[in-house]
């Protein structure tokens, strides 16, 4: 399951840190959280998917690396961040 091109276009605008970022760990991660959502609602449905269900650990686990590595280099980013997303409650 992927995001569509404008879906994820709509999140690189919002997360992006200046013009044409594409790379930085914000848009990573927003983009991963969309495919991540993405792939929640899927499962609902097909709850036997379990090669999807492979899948979207591997998602979760790269995500958990880019927010370990943002929160090691600037803690506030990660805060704001992980807030913007609505990840931790």
């Amino acid at each position: 399951m992927s995001i569509t091109v404008e879906e994820k276009n709509r999140v690189m605008k919002e997360f992006a840190t200046k013009d044409g970022d594409t790379g930085s760990p914000e848009v990573q991660v927003a983009i991963l959280t969309s495919r991540i959502r993405t792939l929640t609602e899927h499962f609902k449905t097909h709850k036997k998917d379990n090669h999807s269900r492979r899948g979207l650990l591997k998602l979760v686990a790269q995500r958990r690396k880019l927010l370990d590595y943002l929160k090691g280099k600037e803690e506030a980013r990660y805060q704001d961040l992980i807030k913007r997303l609505e990840i931790r409650r």
